[in-house]
């Protein structure tokens, strides 16, 4: 599979620049409505909503589709739980015959505060599971990646607190940083990784007066 992948990154067409692959990582099903977990999810949502497009249920997957200056833009989020997340990203890259650096992976970072977000070229899987499967069905961690800190300030079980629901002094601020993720996927499609790194990184969005 990996040699495959190679193969197909040497062939890529002029027109496979313009199509960008966003992936929102999250569990599907009602009951992980609006937990840490999932906000991978609800910044594809948000994203949507923005581009007024619709998901629809395909292979492996919800996916909407929409252009934005110019480029093709694909939103997926996965039909399976965070740590299944590979399969589906794997497929669409392959069916869109998007490259590596144009992919866009969301998702939440235990190890990053409330408050923070990082954006990245490459790297480890930091002890994200679903970022772990990605790696492995790629066969590389170099693909751009968003983290979302939601960090455990808590005696609670990681398991607990990142399947737990937001609370309401988080959720004051969970639009915020939602509709910065959407600003930050715009800026990486429009300006490029190491511009959006340099103007986004090292931020908190935190509202304090909220």
């Amino acid at each position: 599979m990996y040699f495959f992948e190679k193969v197909v990154s040497l062939f890529t067409s002029k027109s496979d620049m313009n199509k960008y692959l966003i992936i929102g990582i999250g569990n599907i099903g009602d009951d992980y409505d609006n937990t840490r977990h999932n906000i991978g999810f609800d910044v594809l949502d948000k994203l949507s909503n923005i581009l007024n497009v619709n998901f629809e249920s395909v292979k492996l997957a919800l996916r909407a589709e929409s252009k934005f200056k110019g480029k093709k833009i694909i939103l997926i989020k996965p039909n399976n739980y965070v740590n299944n997340s590979g399969k589906s990203l794997l497929y669409w890259k392959n069916k869109e015959k998007v490259r590596n650096d144009n992919i866009l992976v969301v998702c939440d970072d235990l190890n990053l505060y409330f408050g923070n977000i990082k954006i990245k070229s490459s790297g480890t899987a930091g002890g994200h599971n679903g970022l772990k499967d990605i790696q492995e069905f790629l066969g590389t961690s170099n693909y751009p990646r968003i983290r979302v800190g939601i960090s455990n300030n808590t005696k609670t079980s990681m398991s607990d607190y990142v399947l737990g629901k937001w609370t309401d002094s988080e959720q004051e601020n969970i639009n915020n940083l939602v509709k910065v993720s959407t600003d930050i996927i715009f800026s990486f499609i429009q300006s490029g990784i190491e511009r959006t790194m340099n103007f986004y990184n090292k931020k908190n969005f935190i509202d304090e007066n909220l």
